[in-house]
C-alpha cells in the first residue's frame, strides 16, 4: 500500500514555484506522485519506496531555495511551519517598510524634482538598499532558478529591476555616451525600486489574505486542549500532555472542558456540546458506557472516560485530516492552470526578447531607451501569481467554508463538481431516516428467553444498523452457559448463525426464501400489516422454522421531507434506494414526497443503479451511511456520507456531511456553485489582465498615441491583480449558502 504523506512547503514566492518544486520532487527517485499547493504551502507526496527518507527530498528543495518541514510528528511539523511563516512574514513586513521608505523619495525626486542637483546619484544610493537588502530575495531566487535551469516570478522581477538599474547606473555614470548622440540620458531609479516596493506590499497583502483562508483549520485544532487530567490506579489525579495519552488511560473531565480524545464513559453522567460533530445545539446526557468524542464540551457535571482513540485515530483528528486534504487537493480546472504557469514564464521572457528586438529595428531616435524601457516592462506586468492563485485560493476558501457549515470536502473535484449534479440518489436508513430504530411490536411463535437470549447474542455481533434496536429491546436475557457462534452479515438479506451445529437466521423474508423456512399464515397476516404501516420486518428463524417476527420503526428526520422539496424546487431528480421491502420504501417515499424509489435493493444492484443513471447522461450524487452504500458511492459522480454512518462510507465519499441533516445537501451544492463562480472570475481576470497588459506593456499604443507603460504602474497593476484575486475568493466566505 503507498505512504501518502502531506509536508508543509516554505519559500515559495509564486505558482512557478510551485510548479518547479513539484517537478523536482515528480523527478526524484522513490516518489510516486508529487502535488504542490501554492495557496496552503504543501505538498502531498506519494511514496513509490516506503522507506525513503524525507530528508532527501528536503535536501532537493533546498537546492533550489525552498524548505520541505519534514518533523516526524504532524503537529509538528505544522508548529514549525506555522513558526517560519509568522518569521517570515515578520522578515516580510520588515521589508515592505523599509522599500516603501526608500522609494517615496526617489519617486519624488524622479517624478517632481528631478533637476535637483545630484538628483540621478541621490537617488542611486537609495535605490542600491532597495535592491541589495529589501529585494535581494528575488535576486536569490532567481540565481537559484537559473542554476537548476528554471525560472519563475522572481526571474522576472529580478531581470527587470536589475536591468533597470544597471541601464541607470551606466546613464547616471556616463551620461556623455547619449548626450554626444543628441539623446538624453534617462534613468529609471525609481521604477526598479517602486517594482520592489509594490510586488513587497502585494505580497505582504497576499500572505495575510492567504492565512485567512486557513481559520476552520486553526478552529478545528483549537477544539482539542493542550493538556488533560489523567486517572492514577490509586485515584490520584495528573496533568499531562495531550500527546501523552494513551489508549487505555482514564481520564477526567471538568464542567466546560473540552473532550481531549474519543472514549467511553465510565464514571458520572453530565449534558454534553456535540454540536461539533452533530450540529444539533441540544446538549447530550452521557452516563456510563456511553461514547465521547474530541473537541465536543462538557456542559454540567464532571465524569471519568477510558480512551479509546487517541491522536490521528479521534474523530476529530479525522476531520482536520479531511480538510487539509482537501484545501491542498487540486481542482481539475487546476491541471491546466499549472500547464500554463509551467510555460508561462519563458513565454514572457521571449516576449521581453522580441518586444526588444522589434523597438530596436522601428524605434527611431530613441529606439535604445524606449526598447529597455518596454522589455522591462513586460517582465513586469506578466507576473503567473494572479493566474496560480485563481484556483486554489478560492477552493480553500470554499473548504474552509463548508467546515463551518458542517460539510467536509474531501477533494476538490468534488467541490467543483456538486453544483451541476441533476439526479439525487438518497439511501433510506440513517440518511432519510434517524438510523436508531427500535422494536415496537414482537410477535414469538415460540417465546422464552433462551431464544430471547440467542436472538440478542448473535445480534449483538452483527454490523447490521437495524441489530442495535434488537439487542436494546433483549440485551438483558443471558444465556445460562457461554456460546461461541459463527457468524455471516449477509449484505441486503441479514445474518446467518451457526453454534453447536445448530443454524439460526436473522434478517427480511428473502433470508427466509432462500433458507427454505416456511410461513405461518399469521406470521404473513402481521408482516404486511406492519410493513404498510412503514415499520421494517425482521424475521427470526431456527435451521428449520420461524421462532418470531418485530416491527421495528426508524423514524423519518424531521429536515428530509424539506430538503427533497428544496432539491426537487432546483430541478434535482431525488430517488430513494433501500434495502428495505415494497411496502416500507412506498411508506417512506410518501410521507417525504418522493415519487421515484427502488426497493429491496442489493449492495451490487445499487451499483448498478447509479452506472445506468450515469449512461442516461445523468450528472448522480449518492447520499449514503453504511457498508452496503460503499460500493454506489465509489461510483458516484458526487459522493456524500452521513457523519454518524460507518467508517467505510465516510473513507469512500468525497464529502460527509457532519450533522447528518439533508438539508446541508443544497448548501453543498449552493457552497459549489459559489466556489467555481469565483474560480471562473479569478481566472478571467488573471488571463485577460495578461492578455491586455502585455501588448500595453510592449508599447502597442505607443504608435497610435504615444503611450509607453511605465514599469513602476506595471509593477502596481501586477500586484494589485494578485491581491484582487485573493479577496475575490474571500467573497465566498461572507455569501450566504443559498
Amino acid at each position: 500500500m503507498a505512504k501518502i504523506k502531506t509536508f508543509p512547503v516554505t519559500g515559495m514566492s509564486c505558482a512557478a514555484c510551485a510548479t518547479s518544486i513539484e517537478k523536482a520532487l515528480n523527478d526524484a527517485n522513490g516518489v510516486a506522485k508529487a502535488e504542490v499547493n501554492y495557496a496552503n504551502s504543501s505538498v502531498k507526496i506519494e511514496f513509490e519506496q516506503l522507506d525513503l527518507a524525507p530528508e532527501s527530498l528536503k535536501a532537493s528543495l533546498n537546492g533550489l531555495g525552498y524548505d520541505m518541514i519534514v518533523e516526524e510528528e504532524e503537529d509538528e511539523a505544522l508548529a514549525e511551519a506555522e513558526k517560519q511563516q509568522a518569521a517570515e512574514l515578520k522578515i516580510l513586513t520588515n521589508h515592505t517598510i523599509g522599500a516603501a521608505v526608500f522609494t517615496i523619495p526617489i519617486m519624488v525626486i524622479g517624478m517632481f524634482i528631478p533637476n535637483l542637483p545630484f538628483a540621478n546619484w541621490i537617488m542611486m544610493a537609495l535605490t542600491i538598499p532597495v535592491l541589495a537588502v529589501f529585494g535581494k530575495r528575488f535576486f536569490v531566487s532567481a540565481v537559484n532558478q537559473l542554476k537548476h535551469k528554471t525560472t519563475n516570478m522572481d526571474t522576472l522581477v529580478a531581470l527587470s529591476t536589475g536591468i533597470a538599474f544597471i541601464f541607470s547606473l551606466f546613464n547616471t555614470v556616463y551620461p556623455k555616451f547619449w548626450l554626444d548622440k543628441g539623446m538624453e540620458a534617462h534613468v529609471y531609479f525609481e521604477a526598479s525600486a517602486a517594482i520592489i516596493a509594490f510586488i513587497l506590499v502585494g505580497k505582504l497583502l497576499e500572505e495575510k489574505a492567504k492565512s485567512n483562508t486557513s481559520s476552520a483549520i486553526k478552529k478545528l485544532i483549537g477544539l482539542q486542549p493542550k493538556e488533560v487530567t489523567l486517572i492514577l490506579t490509586d485515584g490520584s489525579e495528573k496533568i499531562i500532555s495531550i500527546k501523552d495519552v494513551a489508549v487505555g488511560d482514564v481520564l477526567l473531565v471538568k464542567p466546560g472542558d473540552k473532550i481531549p480524545v474519543d472514549g467511553t464513559v465510565t464514571l458520572g453522567t453530565s449534558n454534553i456540546d456535540e454540536s461539533m460533530i452533530s450540529g444539533e445545539p441540544i446538549p447530550v446526557q452521557k452516563s456510563a458506557t456511553d461514547p465521547v468524542y474530541a473537541g465536543t464540551i462538557n456542559q454540567s457535571g464532571s465524569f471519568q472516560f477510558k480512551a479509546d482513540k487517541v491522536g490521528s485515530e479521534t474523530i476529530l483528528a479525522h476531520i482536520i485530516k479531511m480538510v487539509q486534504e482537501a484545501q491542498g487537493s487540486k481542482a481539475p480546472v487546476q491541471a491546466m492552470v499549472d500547464k500554463v504557469a509551467a510555460v508561462f514564464v519563458p513565454s514572457v521572457l521571449a516576449i521581453a526578447v522580441i518586444t526588444f528586438a522589434a523597438w530596436m529595428i522601428f524605434g527611431g531616435d530613441q529606439a535604445f531607451s524606449h526598447a529597455l524601457l518596454a522589455a522591462v516592462t513586460v517582465l513586469v506586468i506578466a507576473c503567473p501569481c494572479a493566474l496560480g492563485l485563481a484556483t486554489p485560493t478560492a477552493i480553500m476558501v470554499g473548504v474552509g467554508k463548508g467546515a463551518d457549515n458542517n460539510i467536509l470536502v474531501k477533494d476538490a473535484e468534488s467541490l467543483e463538481r456538486a453544483h451541476l449534479i441533476n439526479t439525487l440518489v438518497l439511501d433510506k436508513t440513517g440518511t432519510i431516516t434517524e438510523g436508531a430504530p427500535s422494536v415496537i411490536i414482537e410477535y414469538w411463535l415460540d417465546e422464552n428467553n433462551k431464544n430471547k437470549a440467542i436472538l440478542a447474542s448473535i445480534e449483538s455481533q452483527s454490523g447490521h444498523p437495524l441489530a442495535s434496536a434488537i439487542t436494546a429491546k433483549y440485551g438483558s436475557f443471558k444465556l445460562e452457559e457461554e456460546t461461541n457462534y459463527s457468524i455471516e452479515d449477509l449484505p441486503g438479506k441479514g445474518v446467518t448463525a451457526i453454534t453447536n451445529n445448530q443454524s439460526y437466521f436473522i434478517g427480511n423474508k428473502r433470508l427466509m426464501e432462500e433458507a427454505e423456512i416456511t410461513l405461518p399464515d399469521e406470521a404473513i397476516e402481521k408482516a404486511a400489516t406492519w410493513q404498510a404501516a412503514a415499520n421494517t420486518v425482521v424475521y427470526f428463524s431456527d435451521g428449520e422454522n420461524l421462532i418470531g417476527i418485530f416491527a421495528i420503526a426508524d423514524p423519518i428526520k424531521a429536515s428530509s421531507q424539506e430538503a427533497v422539496k428544496v432539491m426537487q424546487s432546483k430541478g434535482v431528480e431525488v430517488i430513494m434506494l433501500t434495502g428495505d421491502n415494497e411496502q416500507t420504501a412506498k411508506a417512506v417515499s410518501q410521507q417525504i414526497g418522493i415519487t421515484h424509489y427502488k426497493a429491496q435493493v442489493m449492495p451490487s444492484e445499487k451499483a448498478l443503479f447509479i452506472k445506468e443513471l450515469q449512461a442516461e447522461g445523468k450528472m448522480v450524487a449518492m447520499v449514503g451511511d453504511g457498508i452496503n452504500d460503499a460500493e454506489a458511492l465509489a461510483l458516484a459522480d458526487i459522493s456524500i456520507a452521513m457523519g454518524k454512518g460507518s467508517d467505510i462510507a465516510i473513507d469512500v465519499a468525497k464529502m460527509t456531511l457532519i450533522s447528518s441533516d439533508l438539508m446541508t445537501i443544497p448548501k453543498a451544492l449552493a457552497l459549489s456553485k459559489q466556489t467555481v463562480n469565483a474560480v471562473k472570475q479569478n481566472l478571467f481576470w488573471a488571463f485577460i489582465y495578461n492578455l491586455i497588459g502585455i501588448p500595453i506593456a510592449a508599447g502597442v499604443l505607443y504608435s497610435f498615441n504615444g503611450f509607453l507603460l511605465n514599469p513602476m504602474i506595471a509593477a502596481a497593476a501586477m500586484a494589485f491583480s494578485s491581491v484582487s484575486v485573493v479577496l475575490n475568493s474571500l467573497r465566498v466566505k461572507w455569501k450566504p449558502l443559498t
